[in-house]
C-alpha cells in the first residue's frame, strides 16, 4: 500500500484543453506532481479547496520549480548564477520564454534514485513531509502509541470535549477517515499554519514535552503573482536569490531531499535559498496513519523543534510597521472582513518608510508581462495560539502593470484612493456610533463634545460598515478607470458612507430624536472631505 505524490492524482486544477475544432474549454481534474509540471502551461488555476493548504503547496511547487526549470542545462537554483542577480533574472527570462517545463527535466528530478521512496505518503522510512519517528516517540506513560487523532489533523473538525462543530458532525469517539489526497492537503496546512501551545507529547529524552510553536505562516495572508497559466505563475514564484538576506547554498535541501531527518533537539538549520526557505521552516511534525486503501484514519501531530526560528523574511508576505514606530516589522495579518483591494497599494508601491514593505516576490516582476499579471491572496484568520476563525482566497484583476516601477503615477493614485476610503470608513464608524449615542442618551443630545464608549458602539456601526465597504470597492475601481482618474477621491467615498449610514439607521429616521442625531452624524462625515484648494 502506498500513495506516491508524483503520480497519484491529488492536486485539483482547472485544465485548459481543446473541446472541438477551433474551441477551447476548461475542466477540473486532479493531477500528481509529475503531470502537473508536464502540463503546467495548460493549467489555468489551482482548485485546492483549503486556502492555507494552497498557500503551502505553492511554496512547495516553487521549490520544485527551482529544481526543474532550466535553460541550456542551467537550472534556476544554480548557485553560480545566483551569485549575480542580473544573471539570474536573465536566466528566468529565458525559462519564461520557453513557455513550458521540459518533460525530460521533470522526469529526471522525480525519478532520481536518491529520492526513491521520498514521495510516498506511507513510506515506512521517509514518508513525504512527515516524521516516522513519532510512532515511537509519541507514546503514553505506559509506552503505548498515543496518536493525536484524525480530527486534530483536519482543519475545521472539533477536537477534545469542547471543540466546536464547524463543517460536520465529527468527534474523537467516532473519527471519520479521510482520503489520502485530502489528508495531504491538511498535512501541508498544519506544517505552515499549525497552532502553538499544547500538542501531542513527544518524548526523545527523559522529558516528555507536549507544547510547540506556531507554524511559520500562522495568522498571515500570502500574496502570489498570478499569470494566465500555472507555468508562468510558478516560475515567478521562485524568489530572487539573496532577497531578504537568504543566499544560495550548495547544501540547500527540501525536507524530502535531506540526507537525514532533522534533529528535534539540535539548533535550527540555517535558512538557505530556495528549498529550505520555502519548505524547511515548519515547527510541527506530522505522521499519517493509513486505514485501508489510500485512506488515513489517524495521525500524529506534535512539535518538530523548540530551537529559535531562523529570522528570515518570507517572500510572499507584506511587512507592516508598528503604529508607534517602535519594534520590528511584522507580517500583515489575515482578516476575513477586509477585502483584497484594501491591500493593493502595499503590493504596488516600493517599500514605504514607516508604513509597509512590498512582498519580496513582487519586487522583480518582469515588466514585459506585468500588465497581464494578477495577485492571488490566501489568508487564514487565526489567533497566535489555537483559535481558527476562517480562511479566504481572493484574486485581483491584472494590476501589476500599475506597480510603481512601471507606472508610478497610477501606483500613487491607488494609494490615494485607498487611503481616502480608509479615512471615510473610520469617519463613518465614528458617525454611526455618535448617532446611536445621541439617540439613546438624552443627556448628550445637545452637548458639543460627546464621549463615546467603544465597548458600547450600538448596532449602527457594524451595519453601516457592512454596507459601506462593498460600495467603497465599486467606487475604488471607478476612480482608477480613465473616467474617474482625475477626480478627487474623498467625495465619492463620503457619498457612499452617507448612504450606508442611512441604510443602517433605516426607518428610525422618522423619529425626531433620531433625525437630529442623523443630521449631526452626517455633518461629521462631510467634514472629512477636504475642501478644494482655492483657485490661483
Amino acid at each position: 500500500m502506498g500513495f506516491d505524490v508524483r503520480d497519484e492524482p491529488w492536486i485539483p486544477v482547472r485544465l485548459r484543453e481543446p473541446v472541438q475544432a477551433g474551441a477551447v474549454g476548461e475542466r477540473s481534474v486532479r493531477l500528481g506532481l509529475r503531470e502537473l509540471f508536464r502540463r503546467a502551461h495548460e493549467i489555468v488555476d489551482l482548485e485546492v479547496p483549503l486556502p492555507p493548504s494552497a498557500s503551502g503547496l505553492l511554496r512547495i511547487l516553487a521549490a520544485l520549480t527551482a529544481r526543474i526549470a532550466s535553460h541550456g542545462g542551467v537550472r534556476l537554483d544554480d548557485v553560480d548564477v545566483a551569485e549575480d542577480v542580473e544573471d539570474w533574472v536573465r536566466l528566468r527570462a529565458q525559462v519564461l520564454e520557453a513557455g513550458r517545463f521540459d518533460a525530460d527535466a521533470v522526469d529526471a528530478y522525480f525519478d532520481d534514485v536518491a529520492l526513491a521512496g521520498r514521495f510516498d505518503v506511507f513510506d515506512p522510512v521517509r514518508p513525504f513531509l512527515q516524521d516516522p519517528r513519532l510512532v515511537e516517540q509519541c507514546v503514553d506513560k505506559k509506552g503505548k502509541p498515543n496518536p493525536s487523532g484524525i480530527n486534530k489533523l483536519v482543519f475545521g473538525r472539533p477536537t477534545g470535549v469542547n471543540g466546536a462543530v464547524l463543517f460536520g458532525h465529527f468527534n474523537d469517539g467516532d473519527p471519520v477517515p479521510v482520503p489520502a489526497a485530502e489528508a495531504l492537503w491538511h498535512l501541508i496546512g498544519q506544517l505552515y499554519y499549525g497552532p502553538a501551545g499544547q500538542c501531542t507529547p513527544r518524548q526523545i529524552t527523559a522529558e516528555r514535552a507536549g507544547s510547540g510553536d506556531a507554524g511559520p505562516l500562522r495568522k498571515t495572508v500570502s500574496f502570489h503573482p498570478w499569470a494566465p497559466d500555472l507555468f508562468t505563475s510558478l516560475v515567478l514564484s521562485v524568489p530572487v536569490p539573496g532577497a531578504g538576506g537568504v543566499d544560495a547554498d550548495e547544501d540547500d535541501a527540501c525536507p524530502w531531499e535531506a540526507d537525514a531527518l532533522p534533529d528535534p533537539l539540535g539548533p535550527a538549520a540555517p535558512a538557505t535559498w530556495p528549498g529550505h526557505l520555502l519548505t524547511g521552516r515548519a515547527r510541527h511534525a506530522v505522521l499519517l496513519v493509513p486505514a485501508g486503501h489510500q485512506m488515513v484514519g489517524d495521525a500524529y501531530v506534535s512539535w518538530s523543534t523548540h530551537a529559535p526560528a531562523s529570522d528570515v523574511r518570507d517572500p510572499f508576505l507584506v511587512l507592516d510597521r508598528p503604529r508607534n514606530g517602535e519594534g520590528p516589522d511584522f507580517p500583515r495579518l489575515a482578516n476575513g472582513r477586509r477585502a483584497l483591494w484594501r491591500d493593493l497599494d502595499a503590493l504596488l508601491l516600493k517599500d514605504v518608510p514607516g508604513q509597509s514593505k512590498r512582498p519580496l516576490i513582487l519586487q522583480d516582476v518582469p515588466r514585459s508581462i506585468a500588465p497581464m499579471l494578477r495577485v492571488r491572496a490566501y489568508g487564514f484568520d487565526q489567533d497566535g495560539q489555537q483559535r481558527d476563525s476562517g480562511w479566504y482566497e481572493a484574486t485581483t484583476p491584472p494590476v501589476l502593470g500599475w506597480q510603481e516601477d512601471v507606472d508610478a503615477a497610477q501606483a500613487l493614485r491607488v494609494r490615494a484612493c485607498r487611503q481616502a476610503a480608509e479615512e471615510i470608513g473610520d469617519r463613518l464608524s465614528f458617525a454611526a456610533r455618535l448617532a446611536w449615542k445621541l439617540t439613546t442618551d438624552g443627556g448628550e443630545d445637545m452637548a458639543e463634545k460627546v464621549r463615546l464608549d467603544r465597548k458600547k458602539p450600538g448596532p449602527w456601526d457594524s451595519r453601516a460598515l457592512a454596507v459601506f465597504w462593498p460600495r467603497a470597492e465599486q467606487v475604488f475601481w471607478t476612480l482608477l478607470t480613465t473616467d474617474g482618474a482625475n477626480s478627487a477621491p474623498h467625495r465619492p467615498f463620503a457619498d457612499a458612507a452617507l448612504d450606508a449610514l442611512d441604510d443602517a439607521i433605516g426607518t428610525m429616521r422618522a423619529d425626531v430624536r433620531v433625525a437630529r442625531a442623523r443630521n449631526r452624524a452626517r455633518r461629521t462625515i462631510r467634514t472629512a472631505v477636504p475642501r478644494p484648494a482655492p483657485a490661483a
